[in-house]
């Protein structure tokens, strides 16, 4: 049975992770407003539910717009859309990407030396595919969320290496302004709970969630990334 899965994210830290996990999939970022979806909800909705209403709504319009196509292309008989989305709930708000080196800054300065909770939503939409091949139709199924949270504690780094870290660009787009798997590790004392959720996908509960739908998740290795971890290899890179 072949199966094709997606990531709905232009995240190179979350591509990373599943591909370091055997998994190579399709990319196909969604184009949602998340500030307009956040400005909808509910001003009462708990702060878990806002992340995973995000993540949702990624995984649920890219199945809607792309899995006819996919599925004509590909003659998949099984198509799933992975979602994501992650805020940092810091002293009782929830802070998204910084985009600035300004505001990443500004957040520092209420982080620094303290404890926060990562929170990463995820959405698996599980689209229904209706004839063979080229003459596929496909509608999104069911949808499941759930959410990891791992609490980080913050490093206290000096004025000139924050600055040369934000600097570089790399957590102006990262949820909290910070990263785990890169340059920004120099600065992050201590987590508890589970990394692969802080860098973007937890993979334990993304298995968990595959096992709801009823797929296995060694079914979705790709062979030659499965080839080069065990050969104690980088993976090589996405075509």
């Amino acid at each position: 049975m072949t199966t094709v899965f997606v990531l709905a994210s232009a995240s190179p830290s979350r591509l990373g992770l599943l591909r370091s996990g055997g998994i190579s999939p399709r990319v196909i970022p969604s184009a949602v407003d998340e500030d307009q979806i956040v400005s909808q909800l509910p001003a009462d909705l708990a702060d878990e539910q806002v992340v995973t209403e995000l993540a949702s709504a990624k995984a649920h319009a890219v199945a809607a717009e792309h899995a006819t196509a996919l599925a004509r292309e590909t003659g998949a008989e099984r198509i799933y859309v992975l979602g994501c989305d992650s805020m940092l709930l810091a002293e009782g708000e929830l802070l998204g990407k910084p985009h600035t080196v300004e505001r990443a800054w500004e957040r520092w300065q209420s982080i620094r030396g303290k404890s926060a909770h990562l929170i990463t939503g995820h959405a698996l939409a599980e689209v229904a595919i209706d004839g063979p091949g080229p003459h596929a139709n496909t509608g999104v199924g069911r949808v499941i969320t759930e959410w990891s949270t791992t609490t980080v504690h913050f490093g206290t780094p000096s004025d000139r290496d924050l600055r040369a870290y934000l600097e570089t660009g790399e957590p102006l787009e990262c949820a909290g302004a910070f990263t785990l798997e890169a340059m920004g590790a120099w600065f992050i004392d201590a987590i508890e709970g589970d990394p692969s959720g802080v860098i973007g996908v937890s993979l334990p509960l993304l298995r968990r969630m595959l096992d709801r739908v009823g797929v296995s998740v060694s079914e979705l290795w790709d062979p030659e990334l499965a080839g080069a971890a065990a050969a104690g290899g980088q993976p090589p890179p996405p075509s």
